[in-house]
């Protein structure tokens, strides 16, 4: 990784890289180098360790980002989109993601907690939006996600809510009859 590799890093739109990232936008062919070199640009201020195998350009790096590059694939989900759309009001200070497996990590103050959902449903697009540098949840996929592991789960505010497309999201969830008794009985 010559300096220059790192220059290119750091004018990127990116505020989070992982290891695996910057391995492959350096071209580096021995890792212990490159983990040398990491070392060094952390020491210099150049870059901001997070945790293991996670970088970032200094400390006002990005939580969502950061969320889904702890573990990938991911995508921001649950209350912390149902909270921001207001169709839930309790708030609880965490980062909720959906993910491959579940695990609750704290870093730098932050709790980021993942909750597993199937490959099927976590791999599928549809109600996930891309933005910047991280995918997140539509509101409509949020609250089918929750339904998805709550069986009795109470919303605040459904009004938020457009129902077409919690429907077109709807068989995602493979056809799961509780989720789907369960949005039609919310939906009236």
């Amino acid at each position: 990784m010559k300096h220059s590799d790192i220059l290119d890093i750091l004018r990127s739109n990116k505020t989070v890289f992982s290891y695996k990232d910057i391995l492959l936008s350096s071209g580096e062919k021995k890792p212990s180098l490159l983990n040398r070199r990491l070392c060094h640009y952390t020491q210099n201020g150049m870059l901001y360790h997070i945790r293991k195998g996670i970088y970032a350009k200094d400390k006002n790096y990005d939580r969502f980002e950061l969320a889904t590059k702890i573990f990938t694939p991911s995508y921001i989900s649950f209350e912390t989109v149902t909270g921001k759309a207001g169709i839930t009001f309790q708030f609880y200070g965490k980062i909720f993601v959906a993910s491959y497996q579940t695990k609750e990590i704290t870093c730098e103050g932050q709790i980021y907690s993942f909750r597993t959902v199937k490959d099927e449903i976590l791999i599928n697009d549809s109600g996930i939006e891309k933005k910047e540098n991280y995918f997140i949840a539509t509101p409509e996929r949020a609250f089918l996600d929750i339904i998805y592991l709550n069986k009795d789960y109470y919303f605040d505010n459904l009004s938020p809510l457009n129902w077409d497309r919690v429907y077109e999201i709807l068989p995602v969830y493979g056809g799961n009859e509780r989720i789907a008794k369960t949005v039609k009985r919310l939906s009236k």
